[in-house]
């Protein structure tokens, strides 16, 4: 890559560019060059014309003259949809390779799927496989809580119709497994064809659920679910009155719980810390959903630690380490993700939590990349939708001859299914006391911010999150708010300020 004196980030998807000034539009999400920024400074926002949409939320783009009325991936209302400016519709990267190359994705999720995409624009002639051990065509996974609540169909879930690999020359395998990657050789063994030659790897494994050592776990009656065969057996054996006890009470376990209480299952959620989404809330905030899901008819019981599952021959009851015992027809166990990384340990490559992963996203062999749930960029495994969206795009990209970088992004969560609007985004935690705390807690609302140097640090808004959009906007450019924080507003006010 030919390196200049000056490097421009991406405030939006954490591309980096380096020139004495930045791209007219970025080469991977499309935001115009007003929103990047040098050395900690942004420039005035101006109009783009669009010809398609992001949902600032989880990052899917909408193709149309305007933002759908809401978001297929992640619920959000079209209020959280921005314009993307209207030459990264057409994708004028500047880049475009015509040396063919053979380009190898492993992983249907949509790390590997936004990695095809964005590996055919960048190189019109390359021959790209994608492989995915899955059977079904690759799909939004961020939506199977949606869909074992019944909000939305199965033909709902796909990214693409399988109608668009052939139009794109993307070969698509399904059903497949890697077993082995010979880095030197440039081969990667595939279950039932053997060895396949590659020029460029990417790895976008994803990741699997993490099942503490609970003696009982493996008992039928007992669920992890990761993908839509997971769902599908979970929600064959839910009716109403059915007793579910869902370990964990974080995003996933949450919204689990709402969907199966959705379709009649009598609910218990367990979670070990004291309050629920301690990644994502304070105390107070986790009061506050704590409310609204007993609300719902969920019972909620935090501090509690599971001790075994028991049953005879399928799962009977839950005993805690208190004790107490739950009856339990079914268990769901969402006690968080573990990258799929044995690929890449077996290969010799560089791995830590996950694959580690430079600021192009290329691995510790420069003809391999990683991407989504299973790369580690800086020392953090995202395991998010929204980093793995662009963590592919850039990865692709690079597979196929461009040189563009992630400059990281800000950690955002959404809540879906329980009927209540949760945004959380950034530090939830100040490192010192150099932090300025703003909250406020209403009847079915709280509003959270986090300051540091007039510039948001981190935010929280349950029940009223109108302001979801503007405030992750304003957090990731780093927009001064010092003329806000000098009138001393509530937390309530500064919300509104965004409106």
């Amino acid at each position: 890559m030919n390196q200049t004196s000056k490097a421009w980030i991406c405030l939006v998807c954490g591309y980096v560019h380096h020139g004495e000034t930045p791209p007219e539009t970025c080469p991977v999400c499309g935001a115009p060059d007003t929103d990047f920024e040098a050395h900690h400074t942004t420039g005035p926002q101006k109009e783009s014309p669009a010809r398609q949409f992001r949902c600032v939320i989880c990052g899917y783009n909408h193709k149309g003259a305007a933002p759908p009325d809401t978001c297929p991936v992640c619920g959000a209302p079209s209020d959280d949809f921005e314009p993307v400016a209207e030459e990264a519709a057409s994708d004028k990267s500047g880049i475009r390779s015509d040396k063919a190359s053979r380009i190898v994705i492993v992983g249907g999720g949509i790390a590997g799927v936004s990695a095809a995409e964005h590996a055919r624009e960048t190189a019109p002639n390359a021959e790209i496989t994608l492989y995915s051990k899955e059977q079904e065509i690759p799909y939004y996974r961020l939506n199977l809580t949606r869909y074992m609540a019944g909000e939305v169909e199965a033909d709902a879930l796909p990214v693409h119709e399988k109608a668009w690999y052939d139009e794109h020359d993307i070969s698509l395998e399904l059903g497949v497994e890697a077993n082995e990657i010979n880095p030197e050789a440039h081969t990667l063994a595939i279950s039932g064809k053997g060895e396949i030659a590659y020029d460029k790897l990417v790895l976008a494994c994803g990741a699997h659920p993490f099942v503490p050592p609970i003696a009982g776990a493996d008992k039928p009656g007992v669920f992890a679910v990761r993908t839509r065969t997971d769902a599908d057996a979970l929600l064959a054996k839910i009716k109403p009155g059915v007793n579910c006890v869902c370990i964990g009470g974080g995003i996933l376990g949450l919204e689990t719980a709402g969907a199966l209480a959705r379709r009649g299952a009598s609910v218990t959620v367990l979670e070990g810390f004291d309050y629920l989404l301690p990644r994502q809330l304070t105390a107070a905030g986790a009061r506050v959903l704590e409310r609204h899901v007993v609300d719902l008819g969920i019972a909620v019981r935090t501090g509690a630690n599971t001790s075994k599952i028991t049953g005879e021959k399928e799962v009977e009851t839950v005993m805690l380490e208190s004790g107490d015992t739950l009856p339990a027809d079914v268990v769901t166990i969402t006690t968080g993700v573990r990258a799929n990384t044995h690929l890449a340990r077996r290969a010799g490559l560089q791995v830590n939590n996950g694959i580690v992963v430079d600021s192009r996203l290329a691995t510790s062999h420069p003809d391999i990349y990683a991407a989504g749930d299973v790369a580690e960029w800086g020392g953090m495994v995202y395991g998010l939708w929204e980093p793995a969206h662009y963590q592919g795009v850039i990865a692709g990209k690079n597979a196929a001859g461009d040189a563009v970088e992630f400059g990281g992004l800000p950690r955002m969560n959404t809540l879906k299914v329980l009927g209540i609007h949760l945004f959380s985004i950034g530090m939830i935690t100040p490192e010192d006391g150099s932090y300025v705390e703003i909250a406020a807690e209403k009847e079915n609302a709280y509003y959270r911010f986090l300051f540091h140097d007039n510039k948001i640090a981190g935010a929280i808004l349950i029940g009223d999150t109108k302001a979801a959009a503007a405030v992750a906007k304003a957090m990731k450019e780093r927009v001064d708010l010092a003329s806000v924080l000098d009138a001393h507003p509530t937390a309530e006010e500064i919300a509104a300020s965004f409106l």
